[in-house]
């Protein structure tokens, strides 16, 4: 058992608790507060001065399937064959050795969001994951935890250049449309075979599909201006599915909207260079208008666009730029865990949740602030 004594804990689920306790037995917080009892036999960290934080979690990464340093070797996380790939899964392009993974575990971001890329219509299934652990297996949180679809510009770009569909934003949102079409009428055939007890042959993009139908999983829909958020939130109406928001660089023109379709929003990455059209509206203030419109954010590093360990900065410039600042230290911890579906276990510091959890030396949104010690289930990494 270890028991972190002293610190100041910030829970993300509910009031501070000064000068607390966190016990932590077998990868899971067994109790915190102030007047906990410490066993004898309990290994005694003392956080006086410091604080105690949730794990942080990036919602939005290609941690593990674009790996640092290899070039056009450690790219798996795009297949540019065919727009419509939603079968395709992050899981199996995870390399638990990636340096990215690493860099993430040791400054405090000890969960992720791992997707395919944005190169196709519809790119696979996502993942949720530990950001520490020698095989992927043991890493997962959840998986799936959606299917990518892409709008705008990079599937356009992509598909042009091959002289092949979509060429056009009518182009992805009709591809997106009628697999979406093909994936209902699969399920009324495999449903009526299961009913008539007749043998159905399987197809795995369909399969795939069925999750998002059977809203099982969200569509994470990568889309930057306003009228490709339009679009993305019109096909999700009309085929009844659960969608985020990823990425959401005009989402403050668009905020009445996404807040009145109950959909929570993915910013970021919002520290680049406006290297394309669709980032001219690029902003920190982005994340404090939606906020106040109502909208649950996370905010994301898109790593390696920007880098991973550099998520609290990403929220104090939102901070900065208008964000309260309780929703930027929601907006890199319990947001992202409910965003995800995996708020059961991360996200915040509460008796039964995994014993995921960062000592910084002060204020999370600091600059200044070091990160002493990481924990990743119960164990120390740092």
């Amino acid at each position: 058992m270890i028991a972190i004594i002293n610190g100041d804990v910030y829970t993300m689920a509910g009031s501070k608790i000064k000068a607390g306790i966190v016990l932590i037995e077998d990868g899971k917080i067994k109790d915190l507060g102030q007047d906990i009892e410490v066993p004898e036999e309990a290994e005694i960290i003392d956080a006086s001065g410091k604080i105690i934080f949730p794990g942080m979690i990036d919602a939005h990464t290609h941690l593990g399937i674009d790996e640092a340093g290899l070039g056009w070797e450690g790219k798996d996380y795009n297949e540019m064959t065919d727009p419509i790939t939603p079968h395709l899964r992050a899981i199996d392009a995870v390399n638990p050795l990636e340096e990215g993974l690493k860099t993430a575990a040791e400054n405090g971001v000890t969960a992720v969001m791992t997707s395919p890329g944005s190169a196709n219509v519809l790119g696979g299934e996502a993942a949720a994951l530990k950001t520490a652990g020698e095989f992927v297996d043991e890493m997962i949180i959840k998986a799936p935890i959606g299917i990518k679809a892409a709008f705008g510009e990079n599937p356009k770009k992509v598909y042009t250049e091959r002289k092949e569909s979509p060429g056009t934003r009518m182009g992805i949102a009709a591809l997106l449309r009628e697999a979406l079409m093909e994936a209902q009428d699969y399920k009324l055939a495999k449903d009526k075979a299961a009913e008539n007890d007749e043998p159905f042959k399987r197809k795995l993009k369909f399969e795939s599909l069925l999750k998002l139908l059977n809203k099982e999983i969200p569509l994470k829909a990568h889309a930057h201006r306003a009228d490709d958020i339009m679009t993305a939130l019109r096909i999700a109406e009309e085929f009844d599915l659960n969608i985020t928001i990823e990425h959401c660089t005009e989402g403050h023109l668009a905020a009445k909207k996404i807040a009145e379709a109950g959909v929570p929003a993915v910013v970021g990455p919002s520290l680049t260079g406006k290297i394309k059209v669709e980032l001219k509206e690029q902003d920190f203030k982005t994340a404090a208008v939606l906020a106040e419109a109502g909208v649950k954010i996370a905010l994301v590093s898109d790593h390696p666009v920007t880098p991973v360990e550099k998520l609290p900065l990403y929220a104090a410039l939102a901070v900065k730029s208008g964000l309260d600042k309780d929703e930027a230290l929601k907006a890199i911890t319990i947001n992202p865990a409910e965003i995800l579906g995996i708020a059961d276990r991360v996200g915040s510091l509460e008796k039964g949740k995994d014993a995921d959890l960062v000592i910084f030396s002060g204020e999370p949104l600091d600059f200044n602030s070091n990160i002493e010690r990481v924990m990743i289930n119960g164990s120390f990494i740092k």
